[in-house]
């Protein structure tokens, strides 16, 4: 596990330098974009909130109030605190409904229902603390239900590596994954939470690749993508929407009873590029 329980600050006043990125296409042009500048509530016009128990059995219960712009960068802020399950059941086989209450809280947003785009570039600065428990992640998902819609995880972090992975549906319903994962230590550790980290996804009909600050993470070729229950069709030849959160433990997040809180997961800009069609 990490060696290092530093708290990530809170501001700063002067950012780094933009990290390394892949060459942008200059016939690639932004369509949507938050930089999140100013303070004050997110953009509801641009992002709706999850809330409560949402998948993975994990710790934490998302609420509004854990996200907001400070100082132009978007804080989703995790917090040690017990909050009561208004949809206990005593008994249930339903874990969003046996647990009497949440000992942890978070913020999770996500475009969908509101945007959704099928291919471009997709460019997200942000920073976060590598601490055990912690599960910060940029990722997509398609219309319909899960995994036939798709999901793109441009970034993933839990156990102390950086994921970048691809998934549909398999048979019988099961997921399929293409993992990019990558051992933390591969990077500058000692300064990871102090510097912004740049993901970038570029998708188009041929490919998806998947880059921090300007390494390849991972690459999935287009051709070789078939859902496998149901229709058989590509999932990212649809439209996929953008999802932001911070979550704790659950079935791959770990345990954060070591890890000090409130831990922040900070973004400076979404951004999204996009080629005019012919």
């Amino acid at each position: 596990m990490l060696r290092f329980l530093l708290l990530l600050a809170a501001t700063t006043t002067a950012r780094p330098a933009e990290p390394v990125q892949p060459p942008r296409d200059p016939a690639y042009q932004l369509v949507w974009a938050d930089e999140f500048d100013g303070d004050g509530p997110v953009d509801e016009s641009k992002w709706r909130f999850e809330e409560g128990f949402e998948r993975n059995e994990e710790l934490q219960w998302y609420q509004k109030d854990n996200a907001v712009r400070k100082n132009g960068l978007l804080v989703i802020e995790a917090r040690r605190e017990t909050i009561r399950n208004p949809r206990f059941e005593a008994g249930s086989r339903d874990w969003k409904k046996r647990r009497q209450e949440a000992r942890y809280s978070s913020a999770s947003l996500t475009t969908a229902g509101k945007h959704d785009w099928t291919f471009g570039r997709f460019e997200v600065r942000a920073r976060f603390a590598p601490l055990p428990g912690l599960w910060p992640a940029i990722w997509t998902t398609g219309r319909g239900r899960w995994p036939h819609g798709g999901e793109i995880d441009i970034l993933e972090f839990y156990g102390d590596r950086i994921y970048a992975n691809f998934c549909w549906a398999g048979k019988g319903g099961r997921d399929l994954w293409n993992t990019g994962s990558h051992s933390i230590g591969r990077f500058d550790e000692t300064t990871w939470q102090d510097r912004f980290h740049l993901w970038v996804l570029e998708w188009d009909q041929e490919k998806m690749t998947i880059w921090m600050n300007g390494q390849p993470l991972n690459t999935q070729l287009m051709r070789h993508v078939k859902n496998q229950d149901g229709p058989p069709v590509n999932p990212f030849l649809s439209a996929q929407a953008f999802r932001l959160n911070l979550a704790i433990g659950g079935q791959q997040g770990g345990d954060p009873s070591r890890t000090s809180f409130p831990q922040r997961y900070e973004v400076d800009y979404v951004r999204i590029y996009q080629k005019k069609k012919p």
